[in-house]
């Protein structure tokens, strides 16, 4: 039975939820409850929508119904519009999410269908989540999880180059300062490969690889817009979410994160799905470990290297896996400015930040030999050509003109917040360890990575030898405010922990699993 209705544009945003309400008289007449569904028909076009009951009558009144701003965007409603309104049932898909959490295996079929719903936004926040719960709880096998894959990756555009080979790399995250996809990509490229790279922004983080390119150049490329710059240049630096490539993904992480959740099926479809959709052939990616980092041990890297291969050759990709140091930040500078500022300096050898410099170079070597651009074991040396020759710092000069960047910034060209403070060691010793989540508490306190010259510069690494009066660290914000409330986090959770033992000199080990 369908019902008449006059609208109300409530003008409130679900970020993204198509939501529809009534009032309390209206629903018991309708006999629907809050989350259930309606359809809604207005000018030829029908909607499906979420119920909202207004229970204190402060939106709606009897015969009224309103409509959040997705629903009023997509149906051109004015206030006062006449539609016409009727329930429904709730999607499949539900049905499928019932079914995981039972304990159940998911098809193919019924595998799309859920992403499918979670893209349209046919399911609540809650739904959502329960299918992320379920998958935490009883996980995938294998054919669950390249269904899943391949559903992230057909729920947007798709890269088609036509290219042989496509050099990919990603790293599973949880490393501040840990900024080597801008230095791999133009070695790489000026080695001869494609790599076209998209890359997220922070989401709990004090930067993401997107946010740290987009000081340097605009990010925000359509998928039209990617192709052509890598068709100029060779490779790319850009936001995946601006392209709307694998855009279930973002979906799904904007639930994971808040519910502290990473499924390791879901994790492994959402990094191989990006891959997939901008057609990698070959890819490599870094797993970090240790205290502080998302993975804490060998056994457990390892573990997921096999999977991250497995399920890739499945998916006709080729996959190699490294394993290493992740206990302590990569490189100095952890926020936005400050590490775009490090990268320009690393690529034009002002600075050589050893450990992130060595790094970099070898994960860029590895996936020249991938690639078929140096012979086994001769990848590293050519990377590092690369780089000391300039020619690297050349290709990413050329990769920033193409974004619609300024290709001859330099590091002292880029602002850097105007409020801050050095902290100075209060006793000597041995570094022993440095806390990644608290550096990372305290550049996001600062401001990033909202605030692009927010965020914290190191001057001791793991191991070094400092004196009572050394500079450990300096704190940059953009205001006093959030500079206090990064000394708070400091003052209350010293991140630098000394140790008086003589350590063995400090050499990261980084592991191979193929």
């Amino acid at each position: 039975m369908k019902y008449r209705f006059k609208v109300k544009n409530i003008g409130l945003s679900t970020g993204g939820i198509k939501v529809a309400v009534l009032s309390p008289e209206d629903a018991k007449e309708m006999d629907v409850w809050a989350k259930d569904r309606l359809l809604i028909h207005k000018d030829g076009k029908t909607l499906t929508t979420i119920v909202d009951i207004d229970v204190e009558g402060k939106f709606v009144k009897k015969g009224t119904i309103g409509f959040f701003y997705e629903v009023s965007k997509l149906l051109k409603t004015k206030d006062r519009d006449t539609v016409s309104v009727e329930p429904t049932g709730v999607p499949k898909s539900i049905t499928y999410i019932r079914k995981k959490m039972d304990g159940g295996t998911l098809s193919e079929e019924e595998i799309n269908e859920i992403i499918d719903d979670i893209i349209h936004d046919e399911l609540s926040e809650g739904e959502t989540s329960a299918f992320i719960t379920s998958v935490y709880i009883r996980g995938l096998n294998t054919k669950e999880t390249v269904a899943l894959t391949n559903a992230i990756v057909h729920s947007g555009p798709t890269l088609k180059l036509k290219k042989e080979i496509i050099l990919d790399k990603h790293c599973i995250g949880g490393v501040p300062g840990n900024r080597t996809t801008m230095l791999i990509v133009p070695m790489v490229v000026a080695a001869g490969g494609i790599m076209p790279k998209t890359s997220s922004r922070a989401i709990t983080s004090p930067a993401g690889t997107a946010d740290t390119m987009e000081v340097l150049a605009p990010v925000d490329l359509s998928v039209d817009e990617i192709k052509e710059v890598v068709n100029k240049v060779g490779g790319c630096i850009v936001w995946g979410g601006g392209s709307g490539i694998a855009a279930a993904d973002d979906k799904l992480i904007q639930i994971r994160h808040p519910l502290r959740l990473d499924p390791e099926g879901v994790m492994i479809a959402s990094i191989l799905a990006k891959k997939k959709a901008v057609g990698a052939t070959h890819v490599l990616i870094d797993i970090p470990i240790g205290k502080g980092a998302k993975i804490l041990t060998r056994k457990k890297a390892q573990d997921l290297s096999r999977k991250l291969i497995h399920i890739g050759a499945e998916l006709g990709m080729r996959v190699h896996c490294i394993i290493t140091p992740g206990d302590h930040p990569i490189g100095n500078a952890i926020g936005p400015a400050l590490e775009a500022r490090q990268t320009l300096e690393i690529l034009s050898g002002e600075k050589k930040v050893a450990e992130l410099r060595k790094k970099a170079i070898i994960m860029a070597g590895l996936l020249l030999e991938l690639g078929g651009l140096a012979e086994k074991g001769k990848g590293a040396k050519l990377a590092e050509r690369m780089l000391s020759s300039g020619k690297a710092l050349e290709k990413f000069r050329e990769i920033i003109e193409a974004q619609g960047g300024n290709p001859n910034i330099k590091p002292e060209d880029i602002p850097l917040g105007d409020k801050r403070v050095t902290i100075k060691a209060e006793e000597g010793g041995r570094i022993f360890a440095i806390n990644n989540k608290i550096i990372a508490s305290i550049a996001r306190a600062a401001g990033a990575p909202r605030d692009k010259g927010a965020g914290v510069y190191l001057y001791v690494e793991k191991g070094d030898k400092i004196r009572k009066g050394d500079k450990v660290m300096t704190i940059f914000a953009e205001s006093e405010r959030k500079l206090d409330a990064a000394l708070e986090i400091y003052e209350n959770n010293n991140p630098i922990e000394l140790t008086e033992i003589v350590l063995e000199e400090y050499s990261p080990e980084i592991t191979e699993v193929e």
